[in-house]
């Protein structure tokens, strides 16, 4: 993994525990393949809102389609391939 992909999984595991309040949870107990939601980390729909808002604000990135942010917010990779295309 290069380094800005490294910084960018870093700041985004960052974000989503500011975001979803895991204030118990360090960066580097996130596996970049886990899942967000039920399994793994077990985030819910609120928390899936909060990380909208936070990719919007963190990244200029918005998300409106819902089967678009299933398929993000599936893991840190994930997300970081969906923010790696569409960063503003």
């Amino acid at each position: 993994m290069d380094e800005l992909r490294k910084k960018l999984v870093t700041d985004l595991k960052n974000m989503i525990i500011r975001a979803t309040g895991l204030d118990d949870v360090a960066p580097g107990d996130i596996d970049d393949g886990e899942p967000l939601f039920v399994e793994g980390l077990g985030l819910d729909s609120i928390d899936a809102l909060e990380l909208v808002v936070a990719l919007e604000t963190d990244f200029g990135i918005r998300i409106t389609d819902a089967a678009v942010a299933r398929e993000a917010f599936s893991s840190v990779s994930a997300l970081a391939d969906f923010v790696e295309k569409n960063r503003q």
